[in-house]
């Protein structure tokens, strides 16, 4: 085949909703074209996100059901997509929704049980890309970008801003990629505090102002002086970032507001003083104007933030990709990424019929 037609799931650690995006790709002789078709973000329902914000801290039995009910919740929002749509896709690659991750201990569970999804929709799944990473040594995370540099070659940085920050670039024609900060999974949870999902356009933060002491605790955080590859997860967080945010005297506002000038530098430093090297941003942090602009303030390199399409539906799109990869057996995994013995393919496949 040198087209393909695959639907791509994104449940992303924010917990906005299942990302589902009909994406089709043609293979050219010297690149991959792409086209997202049609993209929905389906919210959870309010037991859905507390079940996955609370599944880390449930029984082995409560959390193997968990897996198995949010395949099959999966499994049916993709299929009334699907129908609603009146689409044909080839199949379906799922990222599923992480719960652990912690590569150090080669730990890392993203829920969804592909059997499960490929069971309501009868159509073949492609899930669980990072177990085979992490069992070779490596991260298991960023997954992005080989998607970047295949799909998104005009620009030097591909950043992420979603529940963390991730970016990817060209080093010594070698591939980096590396988890930056947390982004939305903090903010999100501050903006909690004042009875909002997510902070709108930064509205909130804007309310604020920067606490010096506060910035300089976060980036002097140990992780951030740590050489890739690497990457964050929600544990981290809750034992890195929350108990910093205790200090008497700081509002809401203020903690948000300095969270989001400690995210720019962050970015800022990474991405260096080449001012000539494009910053492609997606991402739902893409959307918080307050976050964007104190980035634009930070960051030499010229922004550039694309379609609302390719924002929300990027990682979807990738993961689409990644699976027909997979699909394909070429290597959808970069060891100069994620720190693994090999470059290699990963994914499980299930065929329904």
């Amino acid at each position: 085949m040198t087209q393909y037609r695959i639907i791509g799931l994104m449940s992303g650690t924010s917990l906005d909703g299942l990302d589902i995006a009909y994406c089709t790709f043609e293979h050219q002789p010297s690149s991959w074209k792409y086209h997202i078709i049609r993209a929905e973000t389906i919210p959870y329902s309010i037991e859905w996100a507390k079940r996955l914000r609370s599944a880390e801290k449930s029984s082995a039995f409560e959390f193997v059901q968990t897996d198995i009910d949010f395949g099959h919740l999966s499994g049916q929002l993709t299929r009334q997509f699907i129908e609603k749509h009146q689409l044909i896709p080839d199949f379906i690659a799922s990222h599923g929704h992480t719960i652990f991750h912690q590569p150090e201990k080669k730990i890392t569970s993203q829920i969804g049980c592909g059997a499960a999804i490929a069971a309501e929709t009868g159509i073949p799944v492609v899930c669980d890309f990072r177990s085979i990473d992490v069992a070779l040594g490596g991260q298991g995370a960023p997954l992005v970008p080989i998607g970047d540099k295949l799909l998104f070659p005009d620009f030097e940085f591909c950043l992420n801003l979603g529940g963390f920050a991730n970016i990817s670039f060209d080093d010594l024609g070698q591939r980096i990629a590396y988890d930056v900060c947390p982004v939305n999974i903090v903010l999100n949870d501050l903006a909690a505090r004042e009875g909002y999902p997510y902070d709108p356009e930064g509205s909130l933060a804007r309310k604020g102002s920067v606490n010096p002491p506060l910035l300089e605790k976060l980036n002097n955080l140990p992780w951030y002086h740590l050489d890739p590859p690497k990457s964050l997860g929600r544990e981290w967080v809750l034992e890195n970032i929350i108990p910093l945010f205790t200090s008497p005297g700081l509002s809401t506002f203020d903690l948000l507001a300095t969270f989001c000038e400690h995210i720019a530098i962050q970015i800022a430093t990474v991405t260096g003083k080449e001012k000539h090297h494009r910053v492609l941003i997606t991402g739902g942090g893409a959307m918080n104007q307050f976050l964007t602009e104190r980035i634009r303030h930070h960051v030499i390199s010229p922004i550039v933030i694309p379609d609302t399409l390719t924002i929300n539906f990027k990682e979807a799109l990738i993961f689409a990709f990644l699976g027909l990869l997979r699909w394909s057996n070429e290597n959808n995994c970069l060891k100069s990424v994620t720190g693994a013995s090999i470059d290699h393919s990963g994914g499980c496949i299930y065929r329904p019929i």
